[in-house]
């Protein structure tokens, strides 16, 4: 690589002659405005604000591809933005540079049923999708709270609380449109459902944030829409029993459409912010999905797990009204533990584990967090082994800060030793590169910085990211 991107200059201003080009490609869409870049130099990470020096909001491939010659001709960095909603500084100009923000290619270039599949410019986000899927039978289920960007959630390998049953954007994106470093068009993977066809490209863009080119087009699989939904919400003595619960019901093979643990801190939170009056226990969300009968005997055994491991209540929500109030609150979950303190901000952390161990690994977690004397709630989908904790921070406070940080590598680290990983959906950002080298060794870290490097020679694709 000519240049590494951690050692890309913050330049002072950008060339003069790069931005004649792009005012002439864009006109007014290429914008230097302090406010048009102060807001996309923010996300909802923890980390200072890091504005671009501009901002160039595309409508096309040909406008993608003709702005990455010109930056890659001016060693100029740029950054994919979508909906701004990454947790770990995927979108802030560490190195200056042009965000390139994708919001205006939003059209949905079309839906097949009959194969199940819709293709999607990169700023259409989910609950859009979903908007245009009603009438069809069919949903697209990845669903990680905030109204991400397809284009967002597949460079961030998004998953969410459906992943249990339906996977993550990893199964789900069939096929890619993707624009180089250099401004070529490269498309990747097919409308069949498999393919031994060459190296897997679809899946090495899938989750590359933006370090090895810019999508402008995402090929999507969608699912039948279930027959019939019921939810319930599920109080438990002891966050041991909960956890218990998850792991008995995913290895007795029930097919559970979402299931969710919050803690009890968690459960006050919500309760502050979403105006809920639900029991300040460990707790989890059940969803089930299928036919009535498959409903009923998925419910009968779960019912009877949950029992054994001493389950206080069961309440049902089988109104639609009631299931989207109560899936709506755990979605506003992470806002509603930020609100515990206010004016804080959250370091979130993001253990994923094998299933057989998530009892333990939470138990460590939650004793780790106790001994650190700071406030972090533990929530998460605990369906695949994938659970949260936000440790709630004052950005001024060094002191504290390096407490949190120190906490966080140390639940990294305890997933880590479980077999588990640093980032189970929210991507590596800026804040989880030196945990990925860690996970990968040094021969995988090594394959990492020689495909930045094939891809990516001059190192503007979004530096500073992902590759340790």
């Amino acid at each position: 690589m000519d240049v590494s991107p951690r050692d890309l200059p913050l330049a002072a201003e950008l060339p003069p002659t790069l931005v004649e080009e792009l005012t002439l490609l864009l006109g007014e869409r290429f914008t230097q405005s302090p406010g048009v870049c102060a807001h996309h130099g923010h996300d909802e990470s923890h980390f200072p604000d890091r504005p671009p020096q501009a901002v160039a909001f595309v409508e096309s491939r040909e406008e993608i591809a003709a702005l990455l010659r010109a930056c890659s001709a001016h060693r100029v960095p740029v950054i994919p933005f979508g909906a701004g909603s990454s947790l770990e500084g995927h979108v802030l100009a560490v190195h200056g540079g042009i965000a390139l923000d994708c919001t205006r290619m939003d059209r949905i270039l079309e839906i097949e049923p009959a194969d199940m599949l819709a293709v999607v410019q990169p700023g259409v986000t989910r609950k859009q999708l979903n908007n245009a899927l009603r009438g069809t039978g069919l949903f697209f289920p990845i669903d990680p709270g905030a109204d991400a960007s397809i284009g967002g959630m597949t460079a961030t390998r998004a998953s969410g609380t459906n992943a249990v049953r339906y996977g993550t954007m990893r199964e789900n994106v069939l096929a890619l449109e993707v624009v180089l470093a250099d401004g070529r068009i490269l498309r990747t993977g097919t409308r069949a459902k498999k393919s031994s066809a060459g190296y897997d490209l679809t899946r090495l863009f899938v989750g590359s944030e933006g370090t090895l080119g810019v999508f402008s087009e995402v090929t999507v699989r969608l699912h039948p829409l279930p027959e019939e939904m019921a939810a319930a919400v599920v109080r438990f003595p002891s966050m041991q029993a909960a956890v218990e619960t998850v792991i008995r019901t995913i290895q007795s093979g029930v097919p559970v459409g979402r299931v969710e643990f919050l803690d009890e801190v968690s459960i006050h939170a919500i309760n502050r912010y979403s105006k809920t009056d639900l029991a300040e226990a460990p707790t989890l969300f059940f969803e089930f999905h299928g036919s009535p009968s498959a409903l009923e005997e998925q419910v009968a055994l779960v019912q009877e797990l949950a029992r054994e491991h001493g389950a206080e209540d069961f309440a049902w929500a089988s109104r639609p009204e009631d299931r989207s109030r109560l899936w709506e609150a755990r979605h506003q979950a992470y806002f509603a533990c930020i609100n515990l303190r206010p004016g804080c901000r959250g370091i979130t952390t993001d253990s994923c584990v094998p299933i057989s161990k998530l009892a333990e690994a939470v138990l460590r977690a939650r004793a780790a967090i106790d001994a650190s004397g700071l406030i972090a709630p533990i929530l998460g989908h605990v369906g695949d082994g994938n659970f949260h904790t936000v440790i709630l921070i004052d950005p001024e406070d060094e002191a504290e800060l390096a407490r949190a940080e120190a906490l966080s590598a140390e639940l990294v680290a305890i997933a880590q030793s479980l077999g588990g990983t640093c980032s189970g959906e929210h991507g590596v950002g800026m804040g989880k590169r030196e945990f990925v080298a860690r996970e990968a060794g040094d021969v995988g870290v090594a394959l990492m910085r020689s495909i930045k490097a094939a891809l990516d020679p001059k190192g503007i694709l979004n530096p500073g990211k992902l590759v340790p």
